[in-house]
C-alpha cells in the first residue's frame, strides 16, 4: 500500500492506493483531508471487495515513512 499527498488551493488530501504487485494495477484506494487508520483501511477494504476477498491474501507495505 502507498499513500500520496495533493495540496489544493485551501486543504490537503490524503491518498491511500492499493496496488496489485503481479499486474501493477490499482486495486483499492481511499482519499481524506486527514490521514488516519482508516485512511488505509478504506483502501484496503476496497481492494478485497473489488477482489471478491480471495484467500491465501498477503499484504506488504512500502515502508514509508508515514
Amino acid at each position: 500500500m502507498t499513500s500520496r499527498i495533493f495540496a489544493l488551493v485551501k486543504a490537503w488530501l490524503y491518498l491511500a492506493v492499493v496496488i496489485d504487485l503481479w499486474s501493477r494495477s490499482v486495486i483499492g484506494w481511499s482519499m481524506s483531508s486527514r490521514m488516519t487508520a482508516q485512511l488505509a483501511c478504506d483502501a484496503l477494504q476496497m481492494a478485497l471487495w473489488r477482489r471478491k476477498c480471495p484467500e491465501n491474501v498477503i499484504v506488504h507495505t512500502d515502508r514509508g515513512g508515514q
